[in-house]
């Protein structure tokens, strides 16, 4: 997987989230289902959310997303569930009545930081690898600039 970069850092991490509906209601079907989709990839374009991979069933989503680490998690996925209901309702007056108090997303996510051939065990190595830190303030001149990515 390609490195992302921002202004300051360069990054590479992906999360799966998962969230429902209020109380878990198969109201994500049909044309509300596929107008969602849509509205994540403009949300994920507008707010630098990069969606991998999408998946609306009934009652619940799935995303495999990258955002910089300038957003926190619970940033992106408040974009993601905000912006999205807002869309829904507007689109879809007649939503907002199946649901309980008006409100389209159960207030939890579930998030989990997604790897593939980086394990804790190989960071772990890595960083017990790591030489101890003996530079001199010639050497911090010399090396500035420098990203050491293990």
């Amino acid at each position: 997987m390609p490195l992302r970069r921002a202004a300051h850092a360069v990054y590479d991490c992906q999360y799966h989230l998962v969230w429902t509906p209020k109380r878990r209601r198969a109201i994500l079907h049909g044309p509300v289902g596929t107008r969602l989709s849509e509205l994540f990839v403009q949300i994920g374009q507008a707010y630098d959310i990069e969606i991998e991979t999408l998946h609306v069933a009934s009652d619940h989503v799935h995303l495999l997303c990258w955002f910089p680490p300038r957003l926190s998690i619970s940033q992106a996925v408040t974009r993601l569930k905000s912006l999205s209901a807002r869309g829904l309702f507007r689109e879809f007056p007649d939503l907002g009545r199946r649901l309980y108090g008006g409100e389209l997303w159960e207030g939890g996510y579930f998030v989990r930081t997604v790897g593939e051939s980086l394990t804790g065990a190989t960071i772990r190595g890595s960083i017990e690898r790591h030489p101890a830190d003996n530079t001199t303030e010639d050497q911090d001149d010399q090396d500035e600039g420098q990203l050491d990515l293990f």
